[in-house]
């Protein structure tokens, strides 16, 4: 399974506002320049985003966006819930996590099971997780503290049963 550009620029898009915002708005060009994120496709993930509650828009002078809610409270899950199609480790399972056969395959519970372990291994994630362990000398680093690594996030790993 691959998420799309989608995800992947959305989470990179929102650690970015995380880091650079510090209680101000942030103008979606800054974000685009320093992540090298396409503007035109930026604005329409912020669209969803704040569709989706997980940033507000400032207009006027000095406008941009915000987080809606602490870093610590929007998951990686949300993201991608916000900006991708329901995800699915198989093309069999449908939106309601249901297998839209008539007769299960043999391996109905293997799919079951990853995808479960996706979803609590993306929901397991904060953004302000994500933007603490941001590389250093990524530009935009506000906190001047080296990145603090997440527990375990970069050595995690979903098992499968018998592995």
């Amino acid at each position: 399974m691959l998420l799309t550009k989608k995800a992947h620029y959305a989470i990179q898009a929102l650690v970015d506002l995380s880091a650079h915002s510090l209680g101000k708005p942030v103008p979606l060009k800054e974000i685009a320049r320093r992540e090298g994120i396409p503007l035109p496709y930026l604005e329409q993930l912020f669209f969803r985003l704040k569709k989706g509650l997980l940033v507000t828009a400032v207009r006027g002078p000095g406008g941009g966006y915000l987080l809606a809610r602490p870093g610590s409270e929007i998951r990686i899950s949300d993201i991608v819930a916000t900006v991708e199609e329901p995800l699915r480790p198989v093309a069999c399972r449908d939106e309601r996590k249901e297998c839209d056969r008539d007769i299960r395959c043999a391996a109905h519970g293997v799919w079951q099971d990853l995808g479960a372990r996706i979803a609590s291994f993306l929901d397991g994630i904060t953004l302000e997780e994500l933007a603490r362990q941001r590389p250093e000398g990524a530009e935009g680093a506000a906190t001047g503290r080296p990145p603090q690594p997440i527990q375990g996030v970069s050595h995690r790993a979903v098992r499968l049963p018998g592995s």
